[in-house]
């Protein structure tokens, strides 16, 4: 049988099963209540793999040439991951689904930040993210969670901001990050707070073994102008990474409301970037290592309102407001200091203990006209340390322990122009401290259990919580693996919402943490060996919602607190599939359908209604040619059907769909151009109520290695 038989059959049998899956997905089909409209828009989510390919071939005849043969399944599931067992494993490893994308991947994509590194990802939505800009503030949402509900993680600790809630992923560029884990479902059995929907997983890069300094430059459109440099190498016993980037763009772009018929340029909207990287590796001897890390993330952006809407849409209208003349500041640090110890004489026990601190300071100044213009500042301070110990303590069981503990203080003021009085709205401290361990073992060579709990304590009167957790995982046969996980979540009142003391809104000490029950089951089937097919069934409750209500009429002045009412339970399922069509071509599909509803809340027209922003369904599809050498050329879509902007869903925004154009060409072992084409066919789109997209943009960037 020659190769190009084997390569045609095999190419029909692929389109036939993605013929069959799409139209599973998208014929009107009815999954768990959510209906998959059969339009433009009417799904979401997935990642591009750059999947390596291994051809055995001889010169003798064509007759002996390797068939195709191909790592993307084992690429796939042997993805290094660090979050869902607190420890260094892989994803086939893992009872939880789990996504990844690398820095290779970030590179091709041409993602500038980490918000935009996770477009192609399933299991995530952005649509509480202001704009598409690099500045955009990021708003991540995963299982009908909002930000603050969504916990980050940089190289494994929480970086969470206590005093507002979540933390802005567009503060990082991708020229220092190695890969970035999504974990949806909630992790606070491993990790504390604010897990409720999900974790990410920020994994800076690690030093190379060779000296080697990396230079980029990059332009685009709207004034995108940036450059980074990287060097990294090993000297006897130390090792580093030491880099700094810096990104500028204008951002003025023309804007379109089609909804409105309107049309205009955006203002004040531009940003720049000065971000340092700094880490530093020393072996003590064989068995221990010590690693000392910081980062300087700064930025100053321009941060207009929404876009002056003549009159309103869906109800509503959006008017410039006050905002549209502030500057806003940010300066973060975030450094620690890691010792790793293998214990006895072999490498199945593994201590870490760490020490952090972080910093991290935002103030909005006004510009222009400001005699009834605000400052508004907050500092925040974080310290924190943690101790961990992995033991594989026999050939079936291990076991991962430690203890953390985080201690925050958050001040925040405002500054009147107009009075020239500054108020201070709140200065307070959070502690909290935990207990945590999660056992597993493989009861039989193809079935996997784990068990998990973690004891919270905190300095918050109702701030004390158990999570515990159970995940199995089942080998049903060499390509079809079963598992279902449950975790139980949480996250504590922000100190905003404790002790903020700003007449509009008043704090509620008395605030109860938001509770969260997590249940996935899924199947990860391999399609001979030219693909993989990962499927999760998924329900998500968040009780105890921490909501602002508003006080009609005021008491003692206050416009407004904030107290625990409903509960969203949100069902859905996360789909991906990876294959590799023939030599060097390869194609995704990931979909990922949301349904929150809310079943209790104070306000009766919201029962039984779409969560705003969280119930978008997100489809993403992509085709890529990449060979060993490191072409990558590549077309992706998005797309996301339409989603409520209110509880009552009486207001709504409209879906959309992009593709974008993707090119990687090396020129050289030590030159490599990059390119990108966005939002190829200039479509207009919201996806935050009067903050319209860019529309068309590109990227041309130049690398070198020396």
């Amino acid at each position: 049988m020659s190769t190009n038989f084997v390569v045609k059959r095999r190419v029909q049998i692929v389109a036939s099963s993605v013929t069959i899956i799409l139209g599973m997905l998208c014929d009107n089909y009815k999954v768990i209540g959510v209906e998959i409209p059969q339009h433009e828009g009417s799904a979401k989510d997935l990642q591009p793999v750059a999947a390596e390919i291994t051809q055995n071939t001889s010169a003798d005849t064509e007759e002996q040439e390797a068939d195709i043969e191909i790592n993307v399944i084992e690429k796939l599931l042997n993805e290094p991951v660090f979050s869902p067992f607190r420890q260094e494993g892989t994803v086939k490893d893992s009872t939880r689904p789990i996504y990844v994308i690398t820095g290779e991947e970030m590179e091709a994509q041409g993602a500038r930040t980490i918000r935009e590194a996770l477009k192609f990802l399933p299991g995530i939505l952005g649509d509480g993210t202001v704009g598409t800009e690099v500045n955009a503030l990021s708003g991540q949402l995963i299982r009908g969670s909002n930000t603050g509900q969504v916990l980050i993680l940089l190289d494994g600790r929480p970086i969470n901001n206590v005093g507002s809630g979540g933390f802005d992923l567009s503060e990082f560029t991708t020229n220092n990050i190695q890969r970035v884990e999504v974990l949806p479902g909630g992790g606070s059995t491993l990790y504390g707070s604010d897990a409720i929907g999900g974790v990410i997983n920020i994994i800076t890069r690690r030093p190379t073994e060779k000296i080697t300094t990396e230079a980029k430059v990059n332009i685009g459109a709207y004034g995108l102008n940036q450059q980074s440099i990287q060097n990294s190498g090993k000297k006897g016993d130390i090792s580093w990474v030491v880099g700094y980037n810096r990104t500028q763009a204008e951002n003025n772009y023309p804007f379109s409301i089609p909804e409105a018929n309107f049309s205009g340029t955006r203002k004040n909207n531009d940003a720049l970037y000065n971000n340092f990287n700094v880490k530093l590796e020393a072996d003590l001897g064989k068995r221990n290592t010590l690693s000392f890390s910081t980062l300087y993330l700064n930025k100053e952006q321009g941060t207009p309102g929404g876009v002056p809407i003549p009159f309103p849409v869906n109800g509503q209208g959006f008017f410039n407001s006050l905002t549209d003349r502030n500057r806003k500041y940010t300066d973060q640090v975030l450094t620690d200091l890691t010792w790793n110890s293998k214990l006895g004489g072999g490498d199945d026990s593994l201590l870490t203990a760490r020490v952090y601190g972080d910093f991290l300071n935002t103030r909005f100044d006004p510009i222009g006209s400001i005699s009834f213009q605000n400052r508004f500042e907050t500092n925040q301070t974080s310290y924190g340390i943690q101790t961990t110990h992995s033991w594989n303590f026999s050939k079936n069981q291990s076991l991962v322990y430690g203890f953390d503990y985080r201690t925050v203080n958050v001040r925040n003021t405002s500054f009147s122009y107009a009075t020239n009085i500054e108020r201070l709205n709140y200065d307070n401290d959070i502690n909290q401290g935990a207990l945590f361990g999660k056992y597993e073992v493989a009861l039989i060579p193809n079935l996997t259990v784990n068990l998990g709990l973690r004891q919270d304590f905190s300095s918050l009167v109702n701030g004390s919580v158990t999570s515990p957790s159970v995940g199995t995982k089942f080998a049903v046969s060499d390509s079809t693996t079963l598992r279902a996980n449950y975790i139980k979540n949480f996250r504590v009142p922000t100190i905003a919402n404790l002790f903020n003391v700003n007449p509009s809104n008043i704090g509620n000490p008395e605030l109860k943490p938001e509770r969260g029950d997590s249940f996935d089951i899924g199947i990860d089937q391999k399609l001979g060996n030219i693909g993989l097919l990962r499927l999760t069934f998924f329900n998500n409750s968040v009780s105890d919602t921490i909501a602002f209500k508003r006080l009609t009429p005021p008491v003692n002045g206050n416009t407004g607190t904030w107290e625990n009412i409903g509960l969203v339970e949100t069902t859905g399922i996360e789909a991906s599939l990876n294959l590799q069509l023939a030599k060097n071509i390869y194609t995704f599909v990931n979909y990922t359908a949301n349904d929150p509803r809310i079943l209790k809340s104070s306000n009766a027209a919201e029962i039984d209604k779409e969560l705003r922003f969280a119930g978008a369904d997100k489809l993403n599809l992509g085709v890529s040619y990449e060979n060993p050498q490191g072409l990558y050329l590549g077309l992706l879509m998005n797309s996301l059907n339409g989603y409520p902007t209110n509880n009552t869903n009486t207001e709504f925004l409209s879906g959309y769909t992009t593709f974008d154009f993707k090119l990687r060409v090396p020129l050289s072992d030590k030159l490599v151009v990059t390119g990108s084409l966005e939002n190829i066919f200039n479509q207009r789109y919201q996806l935050f109520p009067g903050f319209p997209d860019g529309g068309r943009g590109f990227q041309v960037g130049l690398s070198s290695t020396f």
